[in-house]
């Protein structure tokens, strides 16, 4: 496998080295691995559609994950036509998605961990009793119409 020319396989290591959402990237760097001009990614961050990290001094830096952004929301734009703001709704709707499957994976393992905590107290009821409990018939479902009985 040869390497190109341009060194755009040298961008592409360096862009899976850091953490996805460390903002390391400068704007023209940002600008150059989402194949964009450095004004739109200002545009774009002025309309809230893509949020960079910011330095001391107030300048831009841009994550792995906010080049993958700018990427799709290139694609939204150009591929199905759809509007900035259309966009930015997608954008939003996604991130409570994600948030919501999130928090839906942290409801279950709290699940998981009361379950496993209330089958460990039941075994130790259980262990302390011994033969001490006797289960009961299960209560039956039938009906019974009582009428009282008229003397006279």
């Amino acid at each position: 496998m040869s390497l190109p020319a341009d060194g755009s396989r040298e961008h592409a290591g360096a862009a899976r080295a850091v953490a996805e959402d460390a903002p390391v990237f400068v704007i023209s760097v940002a600008a150059e691995l989402a194949g964009m001009h450095a004004q739109t990614l200002r545009q774009y961050d002025r309309l809230g559609l893509v949020s960079p990290g910011r330095t001391r001094g107030g300048g831009r830096r841009y994550s792995p994950r906010d080049v993958a952004l700018l990427r799709e929301v290139q694609r939204l734009s150009q591929e199905d036509g759809v509007n900035l703001a259309g966009i930015k709704r997608i954008i939003d709707l996604e991130s409570q998605v994600g948030a919501l499957q999130q928090r839906v994976q942290e409801l279950l393992t709290e699940l998981e961990l009361a379950e496993s905590r209330a089958i460990a107290a039941e075994s130790a009821v259980r262990a302390g009793y011994g033969r001490d409990l006797v289960p009961l018939r299960p209560a039956t479902s039938a009906l019974v119409v009582w009428r009282p009985r008229d003397d006279r």
